[in-house]
C-alpha cells in the first residue's frame, strides 16, 4: 500500500512525487513512455522557473533570455508594438531537458518513477484507490491511499474517476527552425481566432513557432504554415498537442485529485500551465494528508486562493485578442513601452512597478 500513485510524470507530476517524497511519503510514480517525450509544450516561462529546479539546472537548460515582446496584429512585417523590461522578463529553456531533470530530482529524493507504464484503469474504494498499470511484464494493480492524476489534458484518471472536464480545449501545434537566434524579444501574433500565434529565438537551438486555436478548428496547421512562411523559415521538426484552458469546479474525488494540466491549471492567456501546475503540486503535498480524504478540500481551496485571481484576469486579458482591430491597434499604442508586468501573473498589472513603468515614458 503506497501514500500516492502519480500518473504522469510532467513539470506537475514530478513536483508532486518529488515534494511528496521528500516530506516521507511512499510514492510510485508512473509515466506512459519516456520521460520528455513527445515534447508537446513551449519551452518559453518565466524567471521563476528555477524556484522549482535542482540546484545547477540553470546552467543546463537556459537556452536564451528574454527582454521583452513584439505584439503584431498583421503578419511577420506588420507594425510592431514593443512591451519590455531593462531587465530579463523571461527564459527560454530546454524543454525536455526540464522534464527529465525534474524526473530525476523526484527519483534522487526517493520516489519509485517508472516510464513506459501506462495506467488503464483507475477504481477508488472506500480505504485504497486500486491503479492497473500495463507494463513490460504485463498489466499489474497496484494500491494506494492516494491517486494524483498529473496525466496531462486528456487525462486517463479523470476520465476514469469522472471528474469534471475543463472549459475548454484548444489545440497548439509548434514547430523549430534550427538556424540558431539570438535576439531578445519575442513576436507575438493576434491574428488567429480567439488565441494567438508566436516566434521565440532559442539561441544557438534556433527558432519555436507555434500557434494555439479551438480544438475543432480544420485549419490550424494551414495557419501555422503560413505563419512559417511569413518569416521565410524552414521547419525541420513539427509536435502538436491539446491545452486546456479554464479549471473545472472540482478536481478532487474521494481519495483522487488532479494536478497541471489535467486541472487545467494554465494561464488563459498563454495556455502555459508550467509554473502553475507545480505550484498546485506543492500545495497538494502541503495540504494532502494520504489518511485523511478530508484533506482533499484543503487543497482545493488552497490552490485556487492561489491561482484564482491570475486566472480571472487572464481571461480577462484573453478577450482583448478578439476585439476589433482599431480597438487593439489604440490599446497597443496606449501601453506600448515599458512594463512592470510579471508574465505569470496578470494580477501585476495594477501593481506599482507597472504604475511606475508607466509614469516613467
Amino acid at each position: 500500500m503506497h501514500d500516492f500513485v502519480v500518473v504522469g510524470a510532467g513539470p506537475a507530476g514530478a513536483r508532486f512525487a518529488r515534494r511528496a517524497a521528500e516530506s516521507g511519503s511512499d510514492v510510485l510514480a508512473f509515466e506512459q513512455g519516456t520521460v520528455g517525450e513527445p515534447l508537446a509544450c513551449s519551452g518559453h516561462v518565466s524567471t521563476d522557473i528555477w524556484e522549482f529546479t535542482p540546484e545547477g539546472a540553470r546552467d543546463d537548460l537556459l537556452q536564451n533570455e528574454v527582454y521583452g515582446a513584439r505584439f503584431h496584429l498583421g503578419g511577420a512585417d506588420s507594425r510592431a508594438y514593443e512591451f519590455y523590461k531593462d531587465e530579463v522578463v523571461s527564459n527560454v529553456i530546454d524543454r525536455v531537458g526540464l522534464d527529465r531533470t525534474l524526473a530525476e530530482a523526484a527519483r534522487a529524493a526517493g520516489a519509485d518513477l517508472r516510464e513506459h507504464h501506462t495506467v488503464v484503469g483507475v477504481t477508488e474504494h472506500r480505504d485504497h484507490v486500486a491503479v492497473d498499470v500495463r507494463g513490460p511484464e504485463g498489466v499489474e494493480t497496484h494500491r494506494a491511499k492516494m491517486v494524483a492524476g498529473c496525466d496531462g489534458p486528456r487525462s486517463r484518471v479523470r476520465r476514469e474517476l469522472n471528474l469534471p472536464e475543463p472549459e475548454e480545449l484548444l489545440h497548439g501545434v509548434l514547430g523549430f527552425d534550427e538556424e540558431p537566434d539570438h535576439q531578445d524579444f519575442v513576436d507575438v501574433h493576434l491574428t488567429v481566432p480567439s488565441f494567438f500565434a508566436w516566434r521565440i529565438p532559442r539561441g544557438e537551438a534556433g527558432v519555436e513557432y507555434g500557434l494555439g486555436m479551438a480544438a475543432d478548428s480544420e485549419d490550424v496547421r494551414e495557419r501555422f504554415d503560413d505563419l512559417v512562411a511569413e518569416y521565410g523559415a524552414e521547419v525541420h521538426r513539427r509536435c502538436s498537442g491539446l491545452i486546456p484552458v479554464g479549471p473545472p469546479k472540482r478536481v478532487t474525488g474521494r481519495r483522487s485529485f488532479l494536478v497541471g494540466d489535467a486541472a487545467a491549471q494554465t494561464k488563459p492567456f498563454t495556455g502555459g500551465g508550467i509554473r502553475y501546475g507545480m505550484t498546485a503540486a506543492d500545495h497538494a503535498v502541503r495540504e494532502i494528508d494520504p489518511d485523511d480524504p478530508g484533506t482533499l478540500g484543503d487543497y482545493e481551496r488552497a490552490w485556487r486562493d492561489d491561482l484564482r485571481t491570475d486566472i480571472r484576469l487572464g481571461k480577462a486579458v484573453r478577450t482583448g485578442y478578439s476585439l476589433p482591430t482599431p480597438v487593439q491597434r489604440a490599446g497597443m499604442a496606449m501601453f506600448e513601452g515599458e512594463i512592470g508586468v510579471h508574465m505569470d501573473r496578470p494580477t501585476t498589472l495594477f501593481s506599482r512597478e507597472q504604475l511606475r513603468a508607466m509614469l516613467s515614458r
